[in-house]
């Protein structure tokens, strides 16, 4: 995600804030970055038991009010991309049905 300028480190303040009471909503992993290359970009990758375990999350009033602190920071620039766990290092932490389709 993109920050308006000078705002990263804010929204990487909020983004940590949250962070936890994630891994009872079903988040196996959540890893908040920052470019060394561009000052307002914000990188967070995700792992979690399930998309509908990720799409309840966003529901949680801890996370609404997260996202309505940060919101006003963005630029609206959001890249992402989904995808299902084949295997590798530090994933053994998911179940089989977690981790198969």
């Amino acid at each position: 995600m993109r920050t308006r300028p000078g705002r990263r480190d804010e929204v990487v303040a909020i983004l940590l804030g949250g962070a936890d009471g994630l891994r009872d909503g079903g988040c196996h992993l959540y890893a908040v970055g920052v470019s060394e290359t561009d000052p307002d970009l914000v990188v967070v990758s995700e792992l979690w038991a399930s998309k509908e375990h990720h799409d309840a999350s966003l529901h949680l009033p801890e996370a609404k009010a997260a996202i309505a602190a940060a919101m006003p920071m963005l630029t609206g620039e959001f890249t992402g991309a989904e995808a299902r766990i084949a295997g590798g290092l530090g994933v053994d932490v998911l179940t089989d049905a977690a981790a198969r389709p």
